[in-house]
């Protein structure tokens, strides 16, 4: 495990953090790991400000990515796939034609709520809230809301499926 600018609140026991994990915590910013947290190889989270909270029993995949501005919340039990994605900021630009450099950012908190399952590769955009036992299927991208119990699948993802 590697930290970067080691900082935040790790807590948690029984955590469990896999070789080649990348944490970085800007000053200000805050990690916050539950109990049985379990984080994959190559796993990467970094927090430039706000507050990552990764609830109890949460299984990050392999070489998942999460980067937070404002904030990204991971409720009980729920799992992200290998290669999953969760950021919750866009970059911002006026002119198609101008290169995107460091720009200024559009940042909303992102929500993954109880037991939702995040499949291999999916991408979770900014804003986005994903309700408690909700299935995101792999390479998915995330736009919108996805309701509790709910199946999505596609780019962008699209309903597949509301049993719950």
């Amino acid at each position: 495990m590697r930290f970067a600018r080691p900082r935040g609140i790790l807590r948690g026991r029984d955590v469990v953090v896999s070789r080649g994990v990348r944490l970085s915590v800007a000053p200000g910013a805050q990690l916050v790991l539950g109990d049985g947290v379990v984080i994959g190889e190559r796993a990467r989270m970094v927090v430039n400000s706000g507050r990552v909270e990764l609830g109890p029993g949460v299984r990050i995949g392999e070489r998942c990515t999460i980067v937070a501005h404002s904030g990204v919340t991971i409720a009980a039990g729920a799992q992200l796939g290998e290669g999953a994605v969760v950021v919750d900021f866009n970059h911002v630009f006026d002119d198609v034609e101008t290169p995107i450099r460091t720009q200024p950012l559009a940042s909303e908190p992102v929500t993954i709520g109880e037991s939702a399952r995040i499949g291999m590769g999916a991408s979770i955009l900014s804003g986005v809230s994903i309700g408690a036992g909700a299935i995101v299927g792999p390479n998915a991208v995330v736009t919108r809301d996805v309701a509790p119990g709910t199946s999505v699948g596609g780019v962008p993802a699209r309903v597949v499926d509301e049993s719950a």
